[in-house]
This record gives structure tokens, sequence and C-alpha cells, in this order.
């Protein structure tokens, strides 16, 4: 038997996973940060879909409009409308805590689980702002 062929076989017959999974790796909050700021990104770029059917209802007239705000005004699209605000401050924080990291600043583990503790409480308020925001302006503007 050839030293390549020994070796091979030496190699085939350990008994261990191809690669870490979740037996290797603990869900802690920077992995999660990380995956929702991924996922924020791609629900963004779907989202843009919204904004161009908002513009272009904008430019058809009234009854196209009309269209739209009632489709937005419904439950589920404020639903959505929620989603897509929450996504877009949730990825801002996490620009912002990259930005962060960029300077070398908040490196050590802790200061970075603070961080993004941080980013995903300010996400939080800012949409719950933008959103009480847009209701006292509605609220205003229908003469209450």
């Amino acid at each position: 038997m050839s030293e390549e062929s020994r070796v091979a076989e030496t190699r085939r017959s350990v008994a261990r996973p191809l690669s870490p999974h979740l037996q290797v790796y603990r869900f802690t909050l920077l992995m999660a940060t990380s995956i929702l700021h991924r996922i924020t990104g791609g629900a963004l770029y779907l989202g843009m879909i919204l904004l161009v059917w908002w513009l272009v209802a904008l430019a058809s007239g009234p009854r196209a409009y009309a269209t739209f705000t009632s489709v937005a005004a419904s439950p589920l699209g404020i639903l959505v409308l929620v989603g897509l605000s929450f996504a877009l401050m949730q990825h801002l924080m996490g620009g912002v805590r990259h930005l962060i990291w960029d300077t070398g600043a908040s490196m050590d583990v802790a200061s970075a689980k603070r961080l993004a503790a941080g980013g995903l409480l300010a996400s939080a308020a800012a949409t719950v702002a933008l959103w009480a925001t847009v209701g006292f302006v509605a609220y205003a503007g229908a003469g209450g």
C-alpha cells in the first residue's frame, strides 16, 4: 500500500463532523445582531418595492394613490410598514456599530455586547418614536 492511499484511508476512518455546527457554537447576542443586520438589509431591499409603488401611485393620480393608501392603511400594511421602519432603524444602528468598530473602539467582548444590546434598544426606541410621531401628526391632521 502506498503512502498516499494509507493516509487517505486513515482520514476516511476518522468519525468527526465535516464542519463545526450547533454542537460547537453557542448562540450569542453578537451572532443574533449580525444575522439581524443581514436580514434587515434584505428586508430593506425588498421594501424598495413599496417605495417604488408609492412613487408610481403618487405620479399616476388620485385613484392610484387612493389604492396605495388603502393597502398601506390596512392592518397588514401598517404591520409591514412598522416592520420596515424597525428594519431601517436596526440596519442603521448595525452600521453605526460597525463604524465604531472601524475606529478600533469597543472591540473587547463586553463592550461589543453592550454596543449590540444598545443598538437593539435604540432601534426599538427609534421605531416607537417614529410611529408615535406619525400617529400624533395623523391625529392632529384629523382635527383631533
